[in-house]
């Protein structure tokens, strides 16, 4: 079968995402070193009557990559293919880490507009999906495609934009999955620039109050809001002139590490064993972060390292919803038995033209609710869920929720669009799951 063959068709063992909730046991996996052994892995899957999912970090919460069929490893294609300085753009294979891509575009002196906070994905993974980090004016790392490559299910190589193929263009830069497997991203990029960000405590009243002020106020503004207290923290990012001014060795390790990694994991741990200490330990841990700012290059101040496990609902509401959102949560949480240790997340995204896109057509604001791993977590996702579909809120596609392809036709305007070009690029269902099955219909 030759040595690519026997490479790409291993026994496979049971295959588990980051945060443990979803496992999966493939027939095989496959790891292909070019595009033309993906195509015939895929090929060869389709005439074995075997499903195939490609899976990056597996920092997804949803079954999205899991599959008994075929498990495409894409990480050996991997790397910046081409950088474009005239046209701002950076071309690089599917199966590239975020944290690759930042650190490699930093040494050419370009960064991407705008990330999430964590970096460990891939870049395939991550804009399948819907990865997104905070902006008022820049969107979801997905936003900032211009061309892609994807085989089909045929097979077939597509080169997808807004000239070449733009209906798949439009559809499969959040394409779950769905559609076929990309293999290649160009990035729009720009000259290296620099972040100031401001951390500041701030009480949930205030920040509630003036939450839309803080947001036509700043590039990039976020909150974390600690449950059993009315605390908040809140971050805000904003281009400056530099020079780098990162936080000292101290504040950092302290920041960084033993509150948010070390120290958080300990009192997680505790919380887990004993929840009724999690309101006590909620005030003194919501009150340990003090202000700071500093200033360096994007993806230093965009992502932070992030080692606690837990597992993570995310909802994206229209924008003018999420402060009455948040305030039905917090209602729901006090007058609950809950026991919640970790802080929630708000963060916008400006609407988008991708069909799928949790920002399609509409400024939006996201509210991410999270349990620390091991902790029962869904009586606390199911309240919350019933809160953000009040609001018609559009779950993240890699993130915990229950919805189906009945809601989401009716809160995705351009839903028909997506399922009648899935049908098209793939009638026989190659690249299906029990997940798509849910989300997509049949």
């Amino acid at each position: 079968m030759g040595t690519a063959t026997a490479r790409n068709g291993s026994t496979a063992t049971a295959w588990r995402n980051w945060a443990g909730n979803v496992t999966a046991t493939p027939t095989r996996v496959v790891t292909p070193a070019s595009v033309g052994e993906l195509q015939e892995a895929v090929r060869r899957a389709a005439a074995d009557g075997l499903r195939v999912k490609a899976v990056g970090t597996g920092h997804s919460f949803t079954a999205a990559a899991a599959t008994d069929g075929v498990l495409v490893r894409p990480q050996a294609l991997a790397g910046i293919r081409s950088i474009d300085r005239a046209a701002g753009t950076v071309t690089v294979a599917a199966g590239t880490a975020l944290k690759d891509l930042n650190r490699a575009l930093a040494a050419e002196g370009l960064s991407l507009t705008n990330m999430g906070d964590i970096m460990e994905q891939t870049v395939s993974g991550a804009v399948s999906t819907g990865t997104h980090g905070t902006g008022r004016d820049s969107a979801s790392i997905a936003a900032q495609i211009r061309a892609l490559d994807l085989v089909a299910a045929d097979g077939e190589l597509l080169t997808c934009s807004e000239k070449e193929n733009p209906e798949v263009f439009a559809a499969a830069r959040v394409g779950i999955g769905a559609l076929g497997i990309v293999t290649a991203i160009t990035f729009a990029v720009e000259p290296l620039f620099f972040l100031t960000a401001r951390e500041e405590p701030m009480g949930f009243d205030r920040v509630t109050a003036e939450f839309e002020e803080h947001f036509a106020e700043n590039e990039h503004f976020e909150f974390y809001w600690f449950p059993h207290t009315g605390n908040c923290n809140t971050k805000r990012n904003n281009r400056s002139q530099g020079p780098a001014a990162p936080p000292g060795p101290v504040s950092a390790w302290v920041e960084d590490e033993l509150l948010s990694n070390g120290l958080f994991q300990a009192v997680n741990t505790l919380g887990r064993a004993a929840p009724a200490t999690i309101p006590s330990i909620a005030r003194v841990a919501s009150r340990a972060l003090s202000a700071r700012t500093y200033t360096d290059i994007p993806y230093k101040v965009f992502t932070s390292p992030r080692r606690v496990r837990f597992v993570e609902m995310e909802y994206a509401l229209p924008r003018e919803a999420v402060v009455e959102a948040l305030r039905e949560l917090r209602e729901m949480v006090d007058r609950s038995r809950l026991r919640i240790s970790f802080p929630v997340e708000v963060r916008t995204a400006p609407a988008d033209d991708i069909a799928l896109s949790t920002a399609s057509g509409r400024d939006t604001a996201y509210i991410a609710v999270h349990m620390y791993k091991g902790t029962p977590y869904q009586a606390y996702f199911t309240a919350a869920e019933r809160i953000f579909t009040a609001h018609g809120g559009r779950p993240h596609w890699g993130k915990v929720h229950t919805r189906d392809a009945e809601y989401f036709s009716r809160i995705y305007p351009r839903f028909g669009e997506f399922t009648a070009l899935r049908d098209r690029l793939d009638p026989d269902r190659v690249f299906g799951n029990d997940y798509l099955r849910r989300v997509l219909g049949a």
